[in-house]
């Protein structure tokens, strides 16, 4: 008889799995289809670890594992509570459909250093699972900064001066805001609490009066700087410049979604929304996201490459995110953790498709995607599955942004339920255009009395963007499964 695997011994399984493919990895670097074997390999017991976590803590389990006592009171440890469980699951699904992504991509375009570009995203996705299943404020502290040097090499892949250019961007906001913000907030917390270990109710609750606590929120929400909230939020454009598979592990897959969640985690474990809504420290938060929101909405408009366009969509969708934290109701919260996994399949999908416009068309430019829609239909079909997800509109995304609306009715916030409004009308009007273009309007120079030769990405990447569009309409029907879920927060 097979031994039951013990939760401790699955949590380290999960923490351990991406590091030790990331040793592995190299070892294949001239035998590209074992390399590439042994990161799927890794994605995939990763996932099944994951998974088997799930039912346990669905059922009221919450597994821990220590592995060391850095001093009294400080350890590197891990617990995992349902915030967490939904941020793992989002991570390491897609983890498999963007190395299956990559595969495609990176040998298509002939992309150098593949084999340190997957080393680092195993590393990125090691560092994700740490984020998620920390159970204090000192271990996630740790990963959230092994995320941020373990992703700048991806950012910088193509070493030109652009990408040197952003890398430096990277580094600069990203470290620049933990070490001077970010810190001093965990610092501040311990000298208030005592304790850095997130608690549900919070750990502050009672041990600062309304300004410490509004400042303490706002050394914690923009010392984030993976959440984007504006005006922190320049480097995700200029990250842009890297290979779509790095696009897709920013806006999807761990980096930004590492940000929000570390935000939803901390008003919630360590504020504790009665706290706010009682001191009313979270206001000044809700007009910020909220314009955050609208703002990154506007700045997409404007945009004519297809993947900055993508990437100010995923600022203002962001937004939502810590728009659901900063209104403090259990309903609110609930519509952040839908939102963080909604919008990830839905924001990798259309970053898979513009990348397979790339490799198989080599456009970049809204204005030069005339027609696209004809020679490429199952990407521009992908294309508008993730755009409706990202509107809000059934069957697909709506759930999230329902919440977050009726959040916003049970903190008294009426306007915010206009904002999210106006926003999915700004969604619609950035994103929809480019499939009626696609599919409406002939290329130029199309012959009109031959048939239109149909010129799709290679097949990894159409598995990839499909399986990930079918992911948004799979999570409109599991959206009551992850309301369960979160309710355990």
């Amino acid at each position: 008889m097979t031994a039951v695997p013990s939760p401790e011994s699955l949590v380290l399984l999960a923490l351990l799995t991406p590091f030790v493919g990331a040793l592995i990895i190299p070892l294949f670097h001239k035998l590209p289809n074992l390399r590439e074997t042994v990161t799927l390999v890794t994605a995939g017991t990763l996932c099944l670890a994951v998974f088997c976590l799930f039912g346990r803590v669905l059922g009221g389990a919450r597994p821990e594992a220590q592995i060391i006592e850095v001093a009294p009171g400080l350890e590197l440890a891990f617990k995992v509570e349902p915030l967490g469980m939904l941020f793992a699951l989002v991570a390491s699904s897609l983890w498999i459909v963007n190395s299956i992504y990559s595969i495609g991509y990176m040998r298509t375009n002939n992309e150098p250093r593949q084999t340190t570009f997957y080393v680092c995203f195993a590393v990125a996705l090691g560092s994700t699972i740490g984020i998620a299943f920390a159970k204090n404020l000192f271990t996630l502290f740790l990963f959230y900064e092994g995320l941020t040097l373990s992703t700048y090499p991806l950012v910088t892949h193509e070493r030109s001066e652009e990408a040197v250019r952003a890398g430096r961007i990277y580094l600069l906001l990203l470290l620049g805001t933990s070490l001077l913000l970010f810190l001093p907030a965990i610092i501040a917390t311990w000298v208030l609490a005592g304790t850095l270990d997130f608690t549900p109710g919070g750990i502050v609750a009672g041990k600062a009066d309304t300004p410490i606590i509004a400042a303490l929120l706002a050394l914690y929400v923009f010392g984030i700087g993976k959440a984007a909230v504006m005006p922190v939020h320049f480097w995700l454009p200029a990250a842009m410049v890297a290979p779509t598979p790095v696009s897709a592990l920013l806006h999807a897959v761990a980096v930004v979604k590492a940000g929000v969640f570390t935000v939803v985690k901390v008003v919630v474990y360590v504020f504790g929304i009665d706290t706010l809504t009682k001191t009313g420290a979270n206001e000044w938060l809700i007009f910020v996201a909220s314009a955050s929101l609208l703002t990154a909405s506007f700045i997409a408009l404007s945009c004519d490459n297809l993947k900055a366009r993508l990437a100010y969509s995923t600022v203002s969708q962001l937004a939502y995110v810590v728009l659901g934290a900063a209104l403090a109701t259990p309903t609110s919260i609930i519509g952040s953790g839908l939102q963080i996994a909604m919008h990830a399949a839905a924001k990798i999908t259309l970053f898979f498709c513009a990348g397979a416009i790339y490799t198989a068309h080599h456009l970049t430019e809204i204005s030069e995607m005339t027609g696209i829609g004809r020679r490429m239909p199952v990407t521009m079909l992908a294309f508008l599955m993730a755009s409706l997800s990202i509107i809000g509109l059934p069957p697909v995304g709506a759930w999230s942004k329902w919440m977050l609306a009726l959040g916003a009715l049970d903190a008294g916030y009426v306007i915010v339920v206009g904002v999210l409004m106006l926003s999915s009308l700004l969604s619609a009007v950035y994103l929809l255009p480019i499939v009626a273009r696609g599919f409406f309007l002939p290329a130029p120079g199309e012959p009109t009395d031959t048939g239109i030769v149909v010129e799709e990405a290679p097949t990894a990447c159409l598995i990839a963007l499909s399986c990930t569009a079918l992911l948004c309409v799979v999570l409109f029907f599991l959206a009551e499964r992850i309301e369960i879920l979160l309710a355990g927060i």
